[in-house]
């Protein structure tokens, strides 16, 4: 894996999760266990796994945003939109 750049937690509620051979052995695994971070919370998220020459099992990094519920945006969708004072006259 790459090194963690700053940017990647630059702020608090940013996360970088690696999950990787100690968590799942194979990329089926590998991809439900970041699912399961996408549907807790906003995460930008990997296409696909990687290998690692001479080491067993698959690795990814995602970057979840603890800040940000994942139904964040169904949320906003089904919300009343505002009326401005100039519109209502």
């Amino acid at each position: 894996m790459n090194p963690t750049n700053e940017t990647h937690a630059s702020e608090a509620g940013l996360l970088v999760a690696d999950v990787g051979d100690a968590v799942a052995a194979d990329d089926a695994t590998t991809l439900v266990s970041q699912q399961l971070l996408t549907d807790r919370w906003a995460t930008a998220t990997a296409e696909h796994t990687t290998r690692d020459a001479g080491e067993s099992g698959v690795r990814l990094r995602c970057y979840p945003d603890l800040r940000r519920p994942a139904n964040l945006a169904a949320a906003s969708a089904d919300a009343v939109p505002e009326i401005s004072a100039a519109a209502s006259q």
